[in-house]
């Protein structure tokens, strides 16, 4: 039988936690508003569905090569992450609509590197799926959604707390950069150990 606890409760944890798609997501929220940042929000949603749809369908191949990969992947991701940190430390504005972030395409096109959701979706595969329906093209393909989909809820709450915020964040604009920049370091830091 399935291990449906396992998988959702792991599912969950690393969904929830900091990541650039969460932390981006509060950001913009809190900068433009909800209702504004929905579109970078749709943007990861759709370039996380592929990315999971990918890494599932390819998963078995990959799994002789992960060591080979690991490393390049892990450095790209954490130098895009520190670029991230970089960008929100020194943006001097305050709480104000960037175009640059609130958009589909950033959403979508920051999927491609990171490699959070990549772990994520490895793990998930082979911990979890894979042992029980290697091979069974559906129903990967429908855990490949709900993974994108679990993980695009948690954005999603992530940017709700930021819209929620805004006001605060707006207030506290030096510390609030300051603070997201240092959680998007940590992010690119542990992805090493």
């Amino acid at each position: 039988m399935f291990p449906w606890l396992s998988f959702l409760s792991y599912a969950v944890v690393t969904a929830v936690t900091p990541g650039p798609n969460n932390l981006l997501s509060m950001s913009n929220a809190g900068q433009m508003g909800l209702k504004r940042s929905f579109p970078f929000n749709l943007g990861i949603w759709v370039g996380f569905s592929v990315v999971m749809l990918v890494c599932t369908y390819f998963c078995n191949l990959l799994s002789g090569l992960v060591p080979r990969l690991k490393t390049p992947m892990l450095v790209l991701g954490a130098l895009y992450m520190l670029y991230l940190a970089w960008d929100t430390f020194r943006y001097s504005g305050s709480l104000e609509e960037k175009h640059s972030q609130g958009r589909f395409a950033s959403g979508l096109l920051l999927q491609f590197v990171n490699p959070k959701i990549y772990v994520y979706c490895l793990v998930s595969m082979e911990a979890y799926v894979l042992p029980y329906y290697q091979g069974q093209w559906l129903p990967l393909t429908g855990f490949a959604l709900l993974l994108a989909f679990i993980g695009f809820a948690f954005t999603l709450c992530w940017a709700l707390f930021g819209a929620l915020f805004r006001s605060l964040f707006s207030k506290y604009i030096k510390v609030t950069r300051f603070v997201l920049a240092g959680l998007l370091v940590y992010c690119a830091v542990s992805l090493f150990f």
